[in-house]
C-alpha cells in the first residue's frame, strides 16, 4: 500500500477535504481495487450513558486536567464543532448521535481540611460522588448519608443541585469552582451565586456553554442532626441512629426501587417533581386524600411525579424498547435495545396522560443531547 500524505488524500468523490479536516479526524483507510476509501472514525458512546443507547460522536477526548479540558475546548472551537463535557452520563438522554467533541471530565482529588466547628472539602468534579459519600463516612465526616446511590460525578451535582431524603447538595455547598475554557482562567462561585433551585442552579444558564466545573467545595458541621423525614427513614430514633445507618437504609431503599443501571439502562428520575399552587393540590386532594404533599416555604406545594405517573396505571408499559420501570414508575428503562426516539416517545406519553388526568405537565429533570449540544426537553416533548 502507497504512503500517504495528509494534504494528498482525496475523498471518494475526487474532492481534496480541507487540511483541517485531515489533521482532526481519524481514518480508517483500506486499498480497494486500486483506489483509497477513507472512513471517518466514529466513537461509540454506549459505556457513556447510563441509556446505554448506541449512540456515537465525532471525537471522545478524558480530560484529567484543566490543562487538557482547555486544549480539547480549543481544539474542537478551532474546526466549529460542538462541544459537549460529560461526567459520567448518569442524567443525559442523547437523541441522536453527538456531531462533535465530547470531553469526559476526570478531574480527581479530595482535600481535607478539619476545623474546630466542622469540615472543608475541596472535591476535583471527576470523583464518583457515591464514593465520595463513602470517603467521608469513614473518616467519621457526617452529612451526606442521605445523599448516598446518587449516580454520577461531583462535577454534576451543583449542575442539578442534587437531592434526595430531605437532603440537596445547596445545603452543604461553600463553592463551585469554574474554568472560563477560553481564557482558560478559573472562577470561584459562592454558594449562593450558584442560584441554587430545587434541580436548578446558575450552571443550567449563564455557565452554560464554554464553563467546566473543575471542582465542588463542601463544609459539613461536626454538630450533626439526622434527617429523618422521608421513607424508611422516618422509623429512626433522631436521638440514638447514626450516620451510617441512614447510609445503610437509604442504600437498601434505592436499590429496592431503582434499577442499577449497569444491567438495566436508565437515568434515575425522569421527571421532576411538579410543584403546584395550594388550590391546584387541594383539588387533587380531595379526590386522593392519601395523594403524598410537600409544602414549600413560598405556601406552593411539591407532589410526587412518581405517584402521578402511577395513578395513570402505567408501570410497566412499554413503547418500543423503551418502558416505565415496574417498581418505580419515575423512572423510564431501556427494555429491550430502546432507540431514543423510543424514549422521547414513552416520556411523551407519560407526561401527556399525567396532565389529561391531574392538569399538571410534568418537566424532565434529565438533559436531552442532539447533534449539536443540549436542547429544550420540554419543547422536545411538547
Amino acid at each position: 500500500m502507497r504512503g500517504v500524505q495528509g494534504k494528498g488524500l482525496l475523498c471518494l468523490c475526487g474532492k481534496r477535504p480541507p487540511v483541517s479536516y485531515v489533521d482532526r479526524v481519524d481514518y480508517v483507510i483500506s486499498e480497494l481495487v486500486g483506489i483509497f476509501i477513507m472512513v471517518p472514525s466514529v466513537i461509540s458512546l454506549k459505556s457513556h450513558n447510563s441509556f446505554s443507547l448506541s449512540v456515537s460522536a465525532s471525537c471522545l477526548r478524558v480530560a484529567d486536567t484543566q490543562d487538557k479540558l482547555i486544549e480539547g475546548w480549543r481544539v474542537a472551537s478551532a474546526s466549529q464543532e460542538p462541544v459537549l463535557l460529560l461526567g459520567e452520563g448518569s442524567n443525559v438522554l442523547f437523541l441522536e448521535d453527538f456531531s462533535g467533541t465530547v470531553l469526559l471530565n476526570r478531574l480527581k482529588g479530595i482535600d481535607v481540611r478539619e476545623e474546630s466547628d466542622g469540615w472543608y472539602l475541596h472535591v476535583g468534579a471527576g470523583e464518583n460522588w457515591h464514593q465520595f459519600v463513602e470517603y467521608t463516612l469513614k473518616r467519621g465526616i457526617a452529612g451526606l448519608e442521605n445523599l448516598a446511590l446518587i449516580p454520577g460525578c461531583v462535577g454534576s451535582a451543583p449542575i442539578q443541585n442534587i437531592g434526595a431524603y430531605g437532603i440537596e447538595l445547596q445545603h452543604v455547598c461553600d463553592y463551585v469552582e469554574l474554568l472560563d475554557l477560553a481564557k482558560g482562567k478559573t472562577i470561584r462561585l459562592t454558594a449562593e451565586a450558584c442560584k441554587f433551585g430545587y434541580r436548578e442552579s446558575i450552571f443550567k444558564h449563564q455557565y452554560r456553554s464554554g464553563f467546566a466545573i473543575t471542582a465542588v467545595g463542601l463544609y459539613l458541621k461536626k454538630e450533626w442532626s439526622p434527617v429523618l423525614n422521608y421513607g424508611d427513614l422516618v422509623k429512626f430514633d433522631p436521638t440514638i441512629v447514626t450516620p451510617q445507618q441512614i447510609f445503610d437504609s437509604v442504600c437498601h431503599m434505592r436499590r429496592s426501587k431503582l434499577p442499577d443501571p449497569k444491567t438495566m439502562g436508565n437515568a434515575g428520575s425522569f421527571f421532576k417533581n411538579p410543584i403546584i399552587t395550594q388550590q391546584h393540590a387541594e383539588q387533587i386532594l380531595r379526590e386522593y386524600p392519601n395523594a403524598p404533599q410537600y409544602m414549600q416555604a413560598d405556601g406552593s406545594v411539591k407532589l410526587a411525579a412518581g405517584w402521578l405517573i402511577d395513578q395513570c396505571k402505567l408501570k410497566g408499559f412499554q413503547l418500543g424498547g423503551a418502558a416505565v420501570h415496574e417498581k418505580q414508575a419515575l423512572v423510564l428503562i431501556n427494555k429491550n435495545n430502546a432507540k431514543s426516539s423510543d424514549i422521547v416517545e414513552l416520556a411523551r406519553y407519560v407526561r401527556n396522560q399525567v396532565a389529561e388526568k391531574f392538569c399538571i405537565y410534568l418537566e424532565p429533570e434529565v438533559r436531552f443531547i442532539a447533534a449539536q449540544g443540549e436542547v429544550n426537553a420540554i419543547e422536545v416533548l411538547s
